[in-house]
């Protein structure tokens, strides 16, 4: 299977999306289609060996749309220059209507109303009105056709069916009967406030997507190379990998790589979110994008173009901002089903006062051309798309990137978050916790000896120790036949003597007495220690334990989930006693210890049985679990690993944000369910005062003006709802 996205002009409400949707999806081959009218674009899976691309754009184009074909990249200067002409465009469109409608509207409702007689007033309204309904309003005549060719309904119907009900009345009265009035006004008023309308909400739309167009221009366009031993300035697009960097104080780093040479602080919160800078020094990873604070360094370039940290985020952001939330399939069957039934409405509306109450043809149809404008299938359909494209560009902010609008959505319904134990609730390195002398050594002599002896070895624990005595600051000595033996230890001499480093296993193979310490050494391992015990041909000379302690923010992040009524679990491949041992640390209750990776996913599916379940680990070793659960999600500081599992992915490593991310799908999807609860409460009030039921009691009626000001103010209402994510606290 194939994907492609599609950059698509002419949509001027979700109910154009659903049309194209509709048109694409009917295409042999096409396994799925996702227009999203926020974003403008369309993204289509579909069988390569029965489609080609142009047959898909074709597709489009003949739904009555423009579509170009969007590259695998992301191109920050293409999009905002579409984005800037579309609105250009609407906003030219509105002024050009507005010229002829503010004549109209003071001849026909300011002099008009205050006895003002002008000369061939109704000809005059025609002559205004007409370009108006036929070069403004030729959008909506277009949107209507293409929706009547795809077999559905649209606003531009609405708009397109009441206003020219509007005009060809003015028109007919005023060549046929002159004594009935006109309403030219009318229905330039209407086009004009629809066109403010969509201008309004294509200003607060382009709001919407903040977060993307932010790191789309984090990246500078140029860098400094080293060439032929010279500093030359050169457009980053033709950094080649391999190339040298120079990176001086206050400039943003080009790409993504690995300093060679100086040293600096680095911010990297737009990245991440982290807001404090990260040291770097030689050997360290520098991100593209990101700021360089104090000093001046060089780096090699490793990742550029489209496989750098950057440019994998905003793809991972744009993707999920065009990927539909469960819940907006609900807009979608009810924006179906909408405009069939405002029409019959409208219809209705003008049967029931021309027929059964007698009101005359003007007052029915004025009735149900109101109908027609205060209906607003545009609402609905941004209620979920706005709130989603706010909500994955706020996760993004805090370093917290969502993959789409399932995954947010998903996340608010979690009952269990599960943890891998190693790298994910630990810092995955292990750190030496006690060093225990006995007889006369000293806590220093016992580091000298254990960190000279395991200064060949490469375990992790002989790191550990090496580690330590650095942060010590003990010299190191020599050591000479160093042998290593497996399962039991490390033996070699220093200054002539012999030593052991090891178990306990290695210490009774030497015939050397550890009785007196074995409570002790229990009692370490209890906590979830590594015991190793240090020896010379006689006697115990002292005892190092290491462990891998928990990271910092692990009490705070389980704690943090407790208080959201979310069960936390710990897994691991440990042994029970070194399980529980962590899991107490960190406040968790619930274990699976000794598991083996390949059976994680399992304990997911059990949970499973009883509730949504989220995974957190490290996207490598954990993938089939993160596949497994309802919510993966990846440890991962940007890698590539991490970024292409789970359905959310944590930039900072840090586990608080797992309980961030859960607020926010629910400060998101309480946002949506304010969006289309008001979208369905305006329609649902909104229609039946139109259509003029409370007229007889209460003298109440909505003329089509004001019936179409209130449409175009629900639209952008909508949007506006949806920035207010914004001010959210995670």
């Amino acid at each position: 299977m194939k994907k492609v996205t599609l950059q698509v002009s002419g949509m001027h409400c979700a109910s154009c999306a659903l049309i194209i949707n509709k048109a694409l999806v009917k295409k042999e081959g096409v396994k799925e289609a996702n227009v999203n009218f926020s974003t403008s674009k369309a993204t289509i899976e579909f069988d390569g060996t029965k489609l080609q691309e142009n047959e898909i754009i074709r597709a489009v184009k003949s739904a009555g749309y423009g579509a170009s074909l969007l590259g695998a990249g992301i191109d920050a200067e293409r999009q905002n220059k579409f984005q800037q002409e579309e609105l250009h465009k609407i906003r030219n469109t509105f002024f050009l209507s507005l010229a002829f409608t503010l004549p109209a509207f003071l001849l026909g409702m300011v002099l008009m109303p205050l006895g003002i007689e002008v000369p061939y007033l109704a000809f005059i309204l025609f002559l205004l009105a007409t370009p108006v309904q036929f070069i403004v309003g030729k959008q909506f005549y277009l949107g209507a056709w293409s929706a009547l060719k795809n077999k559905a309904g649209s606003m531009d119907t609405l708009i397109a069916v009441g206003t020219s009900a509007a005009y060809a009345m003015s028109v007919y009265n005023i060549f046929f009967n002159p004594a009935a009035g006109q309403y030219f006004e009318t229905s330039a008023i209407l086009i004009t406030l629809v066109i403010l309308g969509k201008w309004l909400e294509a200003i607060a739309k382009n709001r919407t997507n903040d977060a993307i167009k932010k790191l789309m221009n984090l990246a500078p366009k140029t860098a400094i190379v080293i060439k032929n031993g010279k500093e030359i300035e050169v457009p980053v697009d033709s950094i080649a990998l391999g190339d040298i960097i120079v990176v001086k104080p206050g400039e943003r780093i080009a790409v993504d790589g690995i300093i060679v040479e100086g040293y600096s602080s680095i911010d990297e919160s737009m990245i991440t979110g982290e807001s404090i800078p990260v040291e770097k020094k030689s050997g360290s990873g520098v991100i593209g994008g990101t700021i360089n604070k104090n000093g001046a360094f060089r780096f090699k370039a490793t990742k550029i173009g489209e496989n750098t940290t950057l440019a994998h985020i905003i793809r991972l952001i744009d993707d999920a901002q065009g990927r539909k939330a469960p819940i907006q399939r609900y807009a979608d069957t009810i924006s179906g089903y909408f405009v069939p039934a405002v029409i019959l409405i409208a219809i209705g509306t003008f049967l029931a006062w021309f027929f059964v109450f007698n009101m005359g043809i003007t007052f029915s149809l004025l009735t149900s051309i109101a109908v027609l404008v205060i209906a607003c299938p545009c609402a609905l359909g941004l209620a979920t798309p706005t709130s989603i494209m706010v909500g994955t560009g706020m996760g993004a902010k805090h370093g917290i990137l969502i993959k789409g609008g399932d995954a947010l959505e998903t996340a608010h319904k979690l009952k269990f978050v599960i943890f891998d134990k190693t790298g994910t609730i630990t810092k995955g390195i292990p750190e030496v916790t006690d060093i225990v002398p006995l007889g006369k050594a000293t806590e220093k002599k016992v580091l000298e000896i254990a960190a000279s002896l395991e200064k060949a070895s490469e375990h992790p624990l002989a790191d550990a120790i090496v580690e330590k005595a650095k942060q010590e600051k003990i010299k190191l000595k020599e050591p000479r036949h160093f042998r290593a033996i497996p399962g039991f230890g490390i033996q070699a001499e220093l200054d002539r003597k012999k030593y052991f480093l090891g178990n306990s296993k290695l210490l009774a193979k030497q015939g050397i007495s550890i009785a007196k310490i074995k409570t002790q050494i229990e009692e370490m391992e209890s906590q979830g220690k590594t015991v190793m015990l240090l020896a010379d041909a006689n006697q115990a000379l002292g005892m190092i334990a290491a462990a891998d302690a928990i990271k910092g923010t692990s009490k705070e992040a389980v704690s943090a989930l407790q208080k959201l009524k979310i069960d936390v679990y710990m897994i691991t491949g440990d042994n029970e006693k070194t399980a529980k041992a962590i899991a107490q640390q960190a406040g968790i209750k619930n274990i699976f210890a000794e598991v083996l990776p390949q059976d994680k996913a399992n304990y997911v599916k059990k949970l499973q049985e009883k509730g949504k379940v989220a995974m957190v680990g490290d996207g490598i070793n954990d993938s089939p679990a993160l596949a497994q659960a309802d919510i993966g999600i990846a440890m991962g500081s940007g890698t590539d690993v991490a970024m292409e599992t789970g359905n959310i992915v944590l930039m900072q490593n840090n586990l608080q944000d797992v309980a961030k991310a859960i607020r926010l799908s629910k400060i998101t999807i309480g946002k949506i369910k304010q969006n289309m609860f008001w979208a369905l409460i305006y329609n649902v009030i909104g229609i039946p005062i139109a259509a003029g039921v409370l007229y007889f009691s209460f003298g109440i009626l909505l003329s089509p003006i004001i019936a179409g000001g209130a449409m175009a103010l629900s639209s952008v209402s909508v949007v506006t709802n949806s920035l207010l994510l914004k001010k959210s606290n995670l």
